[in-house]
């Protein structure tokens, strides 16, 4: 209710367009911070590539928000992981057939590592790696003057990442757990808003996303609806460099469903990722940035954040830190 009323908000400002457009592209910090999507639109016949290499890396688990150790998980179950990183090498291309519109698409390779412990004391790790879920969509300017832009975030997420994926464990080879998997199994929509503006050497965005899964994928579940809302802030510190801050807010339900093949686990308490009521949670992220503009056009950022409130339906691995490094080129 909360994000569908800000979006409402939001598109009340629209009446307040006039003709002249936030800088697009000259200023170091009219793209938002690096790890923002679909955050700026494009002039008519535009085109932007980019690229982005995308870092989770988790150690340790929560209860709620309390930390619970290995030993304590081991007592209800058999396995449980120790560690776990995400990375992710993100293509992305944008093109504008009209100013009002900007087309985009984003094609995501996953890799991702688990550490684990037995009950024994025995250690083993576990791998995936492949195409993700390949997302199009399009961003739909409502409005643009001296100090704000204002549009509509819309795209659908199709079901290219793999969810048939296996791991070898002690035991031999078999099904990798729900986080493990590359992909939803489901076309998911994203819909949401995005606000930007500028005032001298000083901007600053605000952007709301709901991620809405669309009936259960091929192996019976359903991954839990996300939403997402950033804040952020920069400072122009010269024509080629800005610095920024941004608050990141997250928040994701459980999996609806279940695959069959994780049942003979779940009947004795193998290891928790398997278990689809363990999963959903909600994250604040503090995000510390750089953009920098280089004489030839091309853009390159980074963007380092660290949690400061993790609340997880557990035990469920908690998240040390983000990395996003992007480089981006406009045409």
């Amino acid at each position: 209710m909360k994000f569908a009323t800000a979006i409402v908000i939001t598109a009340l400002l629209a009446p307040l367009a006039q003709a002249h457009k936030v800088n697009e592209s000259k200023r170091p910090d009219s793209h938002a911070p690096i790890g923002v999507m679909g955050d700026h639109t494009h002039k008519a016949g535009e085109w932007m590539t980019s690229y982005r290499y995308m870092r989770m890396a988790m150690e340790g688990s929560l209860d709620g928000s309390d930390g619970i150790s290995n030993s304590e998980i081991l007592q209800d179950f058999r396995v449980t992981p120790t560690r776990m990183s995400m990375e992710m090498h993100m293509l992305g291309v944008m093109y504008a057939p009209t100013d009002r519109v900007t087309l985009t698409a984003m094609m995501p390779y996953v890799i991702k590592e688990m550490d684990h412990i037995t009950r024994m004391g025995v250690s083993f790790g576990t791998r995936t790696e492949g195409q993700g879920d390949l997302k199009l969509g399009g961003l739909f300017q409502l409005s643009s003057n001296h100090w704000h832009s204002l549009h509509l975030n819309a795209a659908v997420s199709l079901p290219t990442g793999q969810i048939d994926e296996e791991v070898l464990t002690p035991t031999g080879r078999a099904r990798a757990p729900f986080a493990m998997q590359l992909g939803s199994g489901t076309y998911d929509v994203i819909v949401g808003a995005t606000l930007r503006g500028e005032n001298g050497d000083f901007s600053w965005g605000a952007q709301g996303l709901g991620t809405f899964r669309t009936g259960d994928n091929d192996n019976g579940y359903t991954l839990g609806d996300m939403g997402e809302v950033n804040v952020w802030s920069a400072w122009r510190w010269n024509s080629t460099f800005s610095s920024s801050l941004r608050l990141k807010g997250s928040a994701w339900s459980d999996i609806d469903g279940n695959d069959d093949r994780y049942a003979m686990g779940q009947s004795v308490n193998l290891v928790p990722t398997i278990f689809p009521n363990l999963r959903s949670g909600n994250r604040t992220d503090l995000l510390v940035g750089g953009n920098w503009l280089l004489n030839n056009g091309y853009r390159i950022a980074l963007e380092y954040g660290i949690p400061v409130h993790q609340h997880l339906s557990g035990p469920q691995l908690e998240t040390d830190n983000t990395l996003t490094v992007g480089l981006q080129k406009a045409f």
